[in-house]
């Protein structure tokens, strides 16, 4: 079993155990609007494209809004997180390249679950798991932090750091010191809900926390 599979059994377990209407760090998404979400995403080809397709985005949103509706009972939240926990139907490209493509999109989801109603203690995950989570955030940091107009190097509590982003003319870089899954989970936008220390020139922490803010 890979990684993608734990984390998703994870992720079913938190939206279960959050109930239909908790708060998510999701902006205007409670519990079941992100399960609603996961669904689609892996078994609506049109509406799993508004994800990544502007012009396809309100439409998205619409059947995301219309499946969350039906879920407002225990019973039917319960069904729609049981096909969360369901792996994706075969002629679904998310079926062949899960590790890819879910394995930071379920990590993530899960603390959106999980830090939706204010700080909780951050979960103890296997170094496997950490390991895989920091392996994803390297691969994809080129991505991640592109619109960031610093350099960016990420250290974790031991010891080992990475440059992911060299710093563009006439900036300097900053030092993001922290937990793997906090790295990661500021790197997607959700600062304000991490333990991070981050370091460097004022300006230049000032110009990072304009796009990715931590607080």
């Amino acid at each position: 079993m890979t990684w993608h599979h734990i984390a998703r059994a994870q992720l079913a377990s938190a939206l279960t155990e959050a109930g239909p209407d908790a708060p998510t760090l999701c902006e205007g998404w409670q519990s079941r609007h992100l399960a609603a979400h996961l669904v689609l995403r892996e078994h609506s080809p049109v509406a799993g494209a508004g994800i990544v397709v502007p012009a396809l985005a309100a439409h998205t949103e619409q059947v995301i809004a219309q499946l969350a509706e039906t879920a407002r009972s225990a019973q039917d939240y319960r069904d729609l997180v049981a096909r969360v926990a369901a792996e994706p139907a075969a002629w679904s490209p998310l079926a062949w390249a899960g590790e890819q493509v879910n394995l930071v999109e379920f990590f993530v989801h899960t603390e959106d679950v999980r830090r939706g109603a204010g700080p909780v203690p951050p979960r103890e995950l296997e170094p496997e798991h950490v390991e895989a989570l920091w392996r994803a955030l390297v691969r994809g940091a080129s991505l991640t932090y592109r619109r960031v107009p610093v350099g960016i190097v990420l250290v974790r509590p031991d010891g080992v750091r990475r440059r992911v982003r060299r710093a563009p003319s006439g900036h300097g870089t900053v030092v993001i010191r922290g937990a793997v899954g906090e790295l990661l989970l500021h790197a997607f936008g959700r600062g304000a809900a991490v333990d991070i220390r981050i370091e460097g020139a004022p300006d230049d922490v000032e110009a990072l926390a304009e796009v990715l803010p931590n607080r």
